[in-house]
Parts: C-alpha cells; structure tokens; sequence
C-alpha cells in the first residue's frame, strides 16, 4: 500500500476542554443577545468578574456609548462588553486581564464610521479614564455611528 493510500488510525481528541467552555460561553452569548436586557446583563456580568482596574474602565465605557449611542445593542463579544449595530459589533472593550496584556484596549470594527483617507485607527490603548479620554472616547463614539 502506497503512503497516500494508507488509513490513518489515530483519532481526534476531541474538543478540548478550553474549547469546550468557549463553546458554551458563545451559545450563552447568544442567548443573551436575543434582547437588550439579556445582552445588559451579560455586559454587567462580565464587568463584574474583572479586576478593579479593568472593572472601572469598562464600567466608564459603558456608561459613555450606552449614553451617546443608545441605538447600539449591548452584548459579550469574546466575554467582553460590545456594541451592535444590525447584528454587527460596532465597538468593543478588552479588559487587560483578559490576555495580561499591560493595557486595556477600546475598538471599533468596520462598521463603524470611522473612515479617514487610506489609514485610521480602529484600536485604543486605554489605560485610566480621565475627562480627557472620556472626552475621546465620546466623540469616536458619535463618530462611529453617523
């Protein structure tokens, strides 16, 4: 028998158990974004389970898009709070916990309307939220949804 006509024996394992959790996390997730209370308190869950920095400024971020951009549907994205337009994540928070990074992140995806010529930032390091970055944060935010 020739190598490309031999059967493999050895099967798969299987999902892993990290997987596995993914799985269920995103089939929560799911279930949660059917309505916008679900997908509110899957946000609040979430943020409630991160550390106190983390905690603080994804609790800032939340009040600044739930406040200028009352439209967007609240939902977990990857276990972190998001924001959807028609089904599509406008804008996110990634807690620094999330994968010990030394900064928490706040992005947009490409529905957001953030166009400008043929480079712009999408992704933005947030490490405290003072009024100036709030203030940013804001006017990205009304920016995104035009």
């Amino acid at each position: 028998m020739s190598d490309t006509t031999k059967k493999t024996t050895s099967k798969s394992a299987g999902f892993s158990a990290e997987e596995k959790a993914a799985m269920k996390e995103r089939a929560k997730e799911l279930k949660q974004a059917e309505t916008r209370e679900g997908g509110e308190r899957a946000i609040r869950e979430k943020i409630a389970e991160m550390p106190e920095k983390d905690r603080l400024l994804a609790e800032g971020i939340h009040a600044i898009v739930t406040a200028n951009a009352p439209d967007l549907m609240p939902k977990t994205w990857y276990g972190m709070p998001s924001y959807a337009r028609d089904g599509k994540v406008l804008c996110f928070f990634q807690a620094a916990a999330k994968f010990e990074t030394r900064y928490s992140t706040f992005g947009f995806n490409d529905v957001a309307n953030l166009d400008d010529g043929d480079m712009w930032p999408i992704s933005f390091a947030v490490v405290e939220l003072t009024d100036d970055v709030a203030a940013k944060i804001t006017a990205m935010v009304k920016r995104a949804i035009s």
